[in-house]
């Protein structure tokens, strides 16, 4: 199985995780039997780490998305990002901009339209505030993504005053 593939396993079942209240083990004991899923040693490792470690995962993801609380985001960004994180520090053989490009890629795949945009700041944040180099790629797609939620802010903005006008002109 491709990394990737395992990676997608893995968000799988930390992403089923955050709806239950059972260890990864029992989980995957259910998906082997209910739909004959067979899990990979990767992202088996890697669901049970996220897992075992989420206080963490989600204090620094707190720490490095402006403005968003865990409870406003969604559980497909949130499961992203955390498995993104542990990766970025712990998992020696995966390059900081394959586990982001991956995390961009699973958010356009299985989140909403703005989920990989807010997946990819959030993890370039953390990247840069430990001193690190945010991949170029990213880096542009993370600045293409800002200046078009600033662009939709201003539209916003401007089709309110006219509203406003309207609603005042017609008063």
């Amino acid at each position: 199985m491709k990394r990737s593939e395992s990676r997608e396993q893995a968000f799988m079942l930390v992403f089923e995780r955050s709806f239950k209240e059972e260890s990864v083990d029992e989980i995957i004991e259910e998906a082997v039997i209910g739909r004959n899923l067979e899990v990979d040693d990767y992202a088996y490792r890697l669901a049970s780490d996220v897992c075992d470690h989420l206080p963490w995962l989600d204090e620094t993801i707190t720490a490095h998305s402006k403005k968003w609380k865990l409870n406003r985001m969604s559980r497909v960004a949130l499961t992203i990002l955390r498995l993104s994180l542990w990766e970025i520090d712990n998992v020696d053989t995966v390059p900081v901009g394959a586990s982001i490009n991956e995390a961009v890629e699973l958010a356009k795949k299985y989140g909403s339209a703005d989920d990989f945009s807010f997946v990819n700041g959030v993890l370039g944040a953390y990247v840069r505030a430990k001193g690190q180099d945010v991949p170029e790629a990213r880096r542009a797609e993370e600045e293409a993504a800002a200046s078009a939620g600033e662009a939709k802010a201003e539209d916003e903005a401007v089709r309110a005053a006219k509203e406003a006008a309207a609603e005042t002109a017609a008063e």
